[in-house]
């Protein structure tokens, strides 16, 4: 990426990190997350325009507590330190963090003293705190810009050294003027250039792809999902007729996604795609398979096998397309992320397949990703499509999955997403999806008649990254439509109910 200027965002922990990249990368400037052990050394061979240190769950106080290489802090590259980075650089650089006993959660009034280089204003101004310590004494040659209540040193700065600490979270929603802030910090400090634009990435991964590639033939594992889909289109971009796509259609997918999948590639985009039609042999596979590691196991294993079958066809190809996306990287937390992600498509395709990966969004997030494929003339219904499991509607049947069971989850499943986009809330929501309890039944009255029948679970969130996920507070009016049509219109269900637990403590699937 020497083409655009990088801010490194140091780890400390939680979620902050990615947040605090992403709201970099949203001011147009590149960001990468690096680990809090990096060094100086390794900083400045990176050339960063800018460095910013994340929050952290824990306290500076705490044994074994993260810290940083204190000749980060003579580099010539400006530092921003945030919550728990604003301590630490407060505590490193000789000043006193206390443990006060009185921390500040959530909203908070801020006071600026004076307009800096990092307010705009002075006065007061809302913010969102999140911190027990306080820093209760400056390091030498710095100076207090803003406090609060119960933070006498809620942003400090040290203007000739270009170190700059504010104790709240400019990058969270809830501090109105945080992104103005970082602004002020990436581009009037850092002298950083907006140039992280979808155009750029598009053109240096299409750059990149071809210098990997070169004339050899590429394959790529269709999904259904978004990143395969755009990491497909990116690569025929660079490389044109030399890549071919496998769709392996598991009969697992919703309404209507397998045609879509297939028009909008071969049809549409002129690619080169294998259609594999394995559904009878996936139900199969699947046949009496209740418990839900198992059918994932099987799941992804006939999956495996398909692929490879589909690529015998192909002995020429030495790449494979993969859709990994930087959150997939950081989360492994290894060297070898790069190299293999073993959760994407449905059970993940080995390493001893053969080929060698191409990854052309391996740096990028899913908001990211988004953008890239509007740009690259996906159509809406691929690139806005909400994250779909691997072993698709499989993990939503609650119990063994059977064509007809099956066909029972997809068509409660659309109608779902159908009233969901109807209300206009498709793009509120992170997912919304039906969930079939086939082995549970209810006594209900239909027609007059006793009834006993299965259960649809209705569940939605709202999330950013899926690493935390509240359940979506749906208007009553749509979930009075989402039960009225689901008990009239889906044959063998005679109950509905909503999921209203978030993530802690469950998860946004049910296996």
């Amino acid at each position: 990426m020497s083409e655009v200027d990088t801010v490194l965002v140091v780890d400390f922990g939680a979620q902050f990190a990615q947040l605090i990249a992403r709201r970099v990368r949203e001011a147009h400037v590149y960001s990468e997350i690096v680990p809090h052990t990096i060094t100086a050394a390794e900083i400045a061979a990176r050339q960063p325009v800018g460095v910013i240190l994340s929050g952290g769950p824990k306290s500076v106080h705490v044994p074994g507590a993260p810290e940083l290489d204190p000749e980060v802090f003579e580099l010539a590259t400006p530092v921003l330190g945030i919550c728990y980075g604003a301590q630490l650089l407060a505590q490193q650089l000789g000043g006193v963090v206390a443990r006060t006993g009185r921390g500040e959660y959530g909203r908070t009034a801020l006071e600026v003293d004076a307009p800096s280089r990092l307010f705009d204003l002075a006065g007061e101004q809302q913010v969102w705190m999140s911190h027990g310590d306080s820093i209760a004494a400056l390091p030498e040659g710095f100076v207090v810009t803003a406090r609060s209540a119960e933070a006498p040193v809620a942003a400090l700065e040290s203007p000739a050294r270009r170190i700059f600490g504010v104790q709240f979270h400019p990058e969270v929603v809830h501090t109105p003027r945080g992104q103005d802030l970082l602004k002020r910090f990436l581009y009037e400090i850092c002298g950083a250039r907006p140039t992280w634009t979808m155009t750029s990435i598009i053109e240096s991964q299409v750059a990149a792809v071809q210098a990997q590639v070169g004339d050899e033939r590429v394959i790529c594992g269709l999904s259904g999902g978004v990143d395969s889909a755009v990491a497909a289109a990116l690569v025929h971009k660079a490389v044109g007729p030399q890549l071919t796509c496998v769709y392996v259609d598991t009969g697992l997918m919703r309404e209507g996604e397998s045609d879509q999948v297939v028009d909008t590639f071969r049809r549409h985009h002129g690619i080169e795609l294998i259609h594999v039609r394995a559904a009878e042999r996936f139900f199969e596979r699947l046949a009496g398979v209740v418990d839900p590691e198992e059918k994932r196991k099987a799941i992804g294993e006939r999956f495996i096998r398909e692929f490879e079958v589909a690529a015998q066809g192909l002995e020429d190809a030495r790449f494979l397309v993969q859709g990994t996306l930087y959150p997939d990287v950081i989360e492994s937390g290894t060297p070898d992320a790069a190299r293999i992600k073993s959760h994407h498509n449905v059970g993940g395709l080995p390493p001893d397949l053969g080929f060698e990966l191409v990854e052309p969004l391996r740096t990028l997030f899913k908001d990211e990703v988004r953008k890239v494929g509007e740009q690259l003339g996906l159509p809406e219904e691929i690139v806005w499509r909400q994250p779909f499991p691997g072993p698709g509607l499989g993990v939503r049947i609650i119990g063994e999955v059977t064509p007809e069971r099956l066909a029972t989850l997809r068509h409660a499943d659309a109608i779902v997403r159908e009233e969901v986009k109807a209300a206009g809330l498709e793009r509120d929501i992170w997912q919304a999806f039906a969930v079939l309890a086939a082995d549970v039944r209810s006594v209900g009255v239909m027609g007059d008649e006793r009834s006993y029948a299965a259960p649809i679970v209705i569940r939605a969130v709202t999330s950013d990254d899926a690493m935390t996920a509240d359940w979506a507070r749906l208007p009553y009016e749509v979930l009075e439509r989402l039960s009225s049509r689901i008990v009239n219109e889906v044959a063998g269900v005679n109950r509905v109910a909503y999921d209203i637990t978030s993530k802690p403590p469950g998860t946004i699937e049910w296996e």
